[in-house]
């Protein structure tokens, strides 16, 4: 008996170890990306045109969910099952589908989040050279990429790790990206912060062809806090940026995944409730600053959703549906329309939202 204890012990003493040994890993590989980051225009050859005024224009914006999210998918951190694409050759059979619905839609300009570089759970499958290769390469088009999630190995769940993972935010224009700056969000600061992104959103620059810039953002808000004030501050800090473009006489359009109600209530919109979901917050309209509105695409005749709840494969009379992917524009970019492409979530969990405008 004594024996079989002291081997227990031993085992439970090197689990402890291990335990203790990568909690020090995770902790001691977590950093953050300096703020104020300048990021380099790229891309093929690129128009010397600027941004007519008082042209239509268009803006597609779509989280891709780097490339994993088929209808078929459910993701674990969502309550579904699993961490990981079905496979690499998922991954890219994936990624030309999503690559040719971008393409074909023929924008001025795209707004990608959930682009992976180098992650376990895309098997290593480099998203943004596929999509830079057609659209700014082959399409001749400007870019700018800024990592935003960067995280050490990830032992959960213990039957397929979800790994290490690196990805960002991918941005094209056929217009000339004069600068780019990289703006590190507030995020929370305990344990959770390994379970979130290091969000941030870009800043792309583009001259207009009147003198003043198109200021294009490109972001991706928090959505897994266990800190609501967290969430605030991200947007303080995007509407106090915005705000100082706006009073230096520039034109602002802010595109992504909000990772809030856009429309206040998509339950009542969708028929599914998402009172289980503690993410789908409605978004704080009262914050949103003077000169500014918020663009949420909604044809009320036939709801179309920009996300699904990835707890199950998408099923429509199940899944929870909400629109969270929008955009906020100043009021000197006229918009004419906007709207939900509607791919039946067969690529992502996210469909494209597209915006046409122009500018005053």
């Amino acid at each position: 008996m004594k024996k079989v204890l002291k081997i227990a012990g031993i085992i439970v003493l090197a689990l402890l170890v291990i335990i203790a040994g990568y909690a020090v890993y995770l902790f001691g590989s977590y950093h953050r990306i300096e703020d104020n980051q300048s990021i380099e225009p790229y891309g093929g050859e690129v128009s010397t045109e600027k941004v007519p005024v008082g042209k239509q224009l268009a803006a597609t914006s779509w989280n891709i969910g780097f490339a994993a999210y088929t209808d078929q998918y459910s993701f674990f951190m969502d309550g579904g099952e699993y961490s990981r694409a079905f496979s690499k050759e998922a991954v890219l059979s994936n990624m030309d589908d999503i690559t040719s619905e971008l393409s074909g839609f023929d924008s001025d300009f795209y707004l990608v989040q959930e682009v992976d570089t180098d992650a376990t759970r895309s098997y290593h499958v480099d998203e943004s050279k596929i999509l830079t290769d057609k659209l700014a390469e082959k399409d001749s088009r400007a870019c700018t990429f800024a990592v935003n999630y960067d995280s050490p190995y990830l032992f959960y769940p213990f039957t397929q790790p979800h790994g290490k993972s690196k990805a960002g935010l991918l941005t094209f224009s056929d217009f000339r990206i004069e600068s780019a700056l990289r703006r590190s969000l507030p995020v929370q600061t305990d344990a959770a912060k390994l379970l979130d992104l290091d969000r941030c959103y870009v800043v792309n620059r583009i001259p207009a062809a009147n003198g003043k810039d198109l200021v294009l953002i490109n972001l991706h808000l928090s959505a897994y806090t266990t800190d609501p004030t967290i969430a605030e501050q991200q947007l303080e800090m995007l509407f106090d940026d915005i705000s100082s473009e706006y009073d230096k006489g520039n034109y602002v359009i802010c595109g992504g995944d909000f990772n809030k109600d856009l429309l206040g209530d998509s339950s009542a919109v969708f028929g599914i409730s998402g009172e289980d979901f503690s993410w789908a917050k409605s978004f704080p309209f009262d914050m949103i600053p003077d000169n500014f509105s918020l663009v949420a695409p909604l044809d009320v005749d036939n709801p179309v959703p920009t996300c699904r709840n990835p707890d199950a494969p998408w099923d429509p009379e199940k899944n929870f549906q909400i629109t969270i992917d929008g955009f906020i524009v100043s009021d000197n970019v006229r918009v004419l329309s906007s709207r939900v492409v509607d791919t039946q979530f067969k690529y992502s969990d996210h469909n494209p939202v597209q915006l046409s405008f122009e500018l005053r």
